[in-house]
């Protein structure tokens, strides 16, 4: 009997691992997930955006507009970031990084001094920002590689 030929991919596998975690976020507009692994495929972090460990998602603000300290922006740890930080195994150079949305320049920065070496992201709604724009010129200055996902169609289907 020779091997099914269905499988899902490295690509989708990692992506969808990714769009997982964004799943857990607690952000009612925008969910963002991060699955970091290493040059044999191995996961070696995973995380989404949040606040940090501590601070209540019940008494922190979730709003998008106001004044600073009455929105999200202030205090959330975008996924990128927990990925990085919720590691524990030492070095991450030359891993790659899977996210639901391309990294904004903050989490660029953080990727960079991580040492990954490659981005593969899935949704880029924030192209040609001002801070899109800084991120992708960090990552061309630095070396970073960065394919958009692309997606496969087919549909997968988790019960739980």
């Amino acid at each position: 009997m020779d091997k099914r030929q269905d499988y899902i991919s490295w690509d989708e596998y990692f992506t969808g691992i990714a769009i997982l975690s964004g799943m857990r976020s607690k952000d009612p507009n925008t969910q963002v997930g991060a699955c970091i692994v290493d040059k044999n495929n191995r996961i070696l972090s995973v995380g989404y955006n949040g606040f940090p460990n501590g601070c209540s998602d019940d008494l922190f603000p979730w709003a998008r507009e106001g004044e600073v300290l009455n929105t999200k922006y202030a205090f959330v740890a975008h996924s990128e970031l927990n990925a990085i930080l919720n590691y524990r195994g030492g070095n991450l150079e030359g891993a790659k990084i899977y996210v639901s949305l391309f990294p904004c320049n903050e989490c660029a920065k953080a990727i960079i001094q991580a040492g990954i070496k490659e981005v593969i992201y899935d949704s880029d709604k924030y192209n040609n920002t001002p801070t899109n724009i800084a991120a992708k010129k960090m990552f061309e200055a630095a070396g970073v590689k960065c394919t958009q996902y692309t997606k496969t169609g087919r549909k997968i289907v988790i019960e739980v």
